[in-house]
């Protein structure tokens, strides 16, 4: 294995969210795409591992697979663990942390395998292991083969470098990103949320309509293995330049704490001058000056309901609301609750896979145009 040749590259997303991540990864260009249960397997070099952490906004984390062996006993698991390149692509200089999981394996014992590799790459390689390193290497032993893989994100992708502020249930950014292109979002649209609060939806479409990469903001694990490049990873970070108004991309929300947060947070991310947040209730929005676009909310449900009869009473006004006053425009909705989802009384098409949140499952509810 040389650190050069080709690897293959997992994304990890929310499960459910694997075609719309699928349809990203192809669409920037990576090879040999295909998705597969919680994520999408592409192919490439560093620079694409690189490429993958700061320009997918679906993905949740980036994991290149350096290489694999069979074992089919601990014997063997250490012996080939020592022969195992490791300083190709870790530093002795980096501690690491080892995650080991088995199935329908000889070697059956998590525990008993995690530390057959730590002495592995301490003896034969002086790299240091520790249970608080953020470096992650992660081996799945599966049908007795080992495949050794990175964690070349790091702290998770949805965490874009420029939040600070959220609220009590945030939604990911990277499932915000996702549900957006389901919804038809390409950058072009006036997008609106009346239930913004951080302003995850309104920023994120923000930061798409004006090409800005979702990493820019962040360091990455790859950061510390020893086949990074820092001058030809710079050479793929683009500069933000000014992005200028009018806004196109409006939140509001009935708290004032969570339009001051979202409004702090598209400053840093360096999208206020196009987005635009106030203190309204859903029931009191109403459209821009712009030409018919996408609505789209995160609204109370699942685990965050209290009064159950108030939050039918929520999405029946929204639901009235988007009926009286958004003729012309599209909505999308994020619930766990196909009940609270039918109270809107809004025309939804078939609503597609679920997708795992917090816990529990939501779906993504879409319209076509409100007539």
């Amino acid at each position: 294995m040389t650190s050069e040749a080709p690897h293959e590259i997992y994304l990890v997303c929310a499960p459910g969210l694997e075609a719309p991540l699928l349809a990203e990864a192809q669409a920037k260009g990576f090879a040999d795409a295909r998705s597969s249960p919680g994520g999408v397997t592409v192919t490439g070099g560093w620079p694409d591992v690189w490429r993958a952490n700061l320009e997918l906004r679906g993905a949740v984390r980036v994991l290149v697979r350096v290489g694999s062996f069979m074992a089919f006993h601990l014997a063997q698991l250490d012996k080939r663990a020592r022969k195992f390149p490791w300083g190709d692509v870790l530093r002795s200089d980096v501690p690491v942390k080892v995650q080991v999981t088995c199935k329908a394996s000889k070697i059956y014992h998590a525990k008993a395998a995690t530390q057959r590799i730590e002495t592995a790459l301490k003896e034969s390689h002086g790299i240091t292991v520790s249970a608080d390193a953020t470096l992650v290497v992660k081996v799945r032993i599966d049908d007795n083969q080992v495949v050794i893989s990175l964690d070349a994100s790091g702290e998770p992708l949805h965490k874009r470098g420029h939040k600070q502020a959220v609220g009590k249930a945030p939604l990911r950014e990277s499932m915000a990103s996702m549900f957006l292109a389901q919804c038809g979002f390409d950058g072009s649209q006036t997008v609106v949320d009346p239930m913004c609060g951080s302003g995850t939806f309104v920023i994120e479409a923000a930061e798409i309509a004006a090409g800005l990469q979702p990493g820019r903001s962040r360091s990455f694990g790859f950061e510390d293995l020893a086949s990074f490049d820092a001058d030809a990873c710079a050479a793929l970070r683009r500069e933000a330049g000014e992005v200028t108004g009018p806004p196109h991309f409006f939140g509001s929300d009935r708290d004032a704490g969570a339009v001051r947060m979202a409004t702090e947070n598209a400053a840093r991310a360096g999208v206020g001058a196009v987005t635009s947040f106030v203190n309204l209730s859903a029931a009191d929005a109403r459209p821009p000056e712009d030409p018919p676009g996408l609505v789209i909310v995160n609204p109370p449900y699942g685990a965050r309901i209290g009064n159950k009869k108030l939050l039918y009473a929520i999405y029946s006004e929204f639901g009235q609301t988007m009926r009286t006053h958004f003729k012309g425009w599209r909505v999308g909705m994020v619930t766990s609750e196909p009940g609270l989802a039918k109270a809107t009384g809004l025309p939804w098409l078939p609503k597609g896979a679920p997708v795992a949140h917090g816990g529990m499952k939501v779906w993504l509810w879409r319209t076509g145009v409100l007539g």
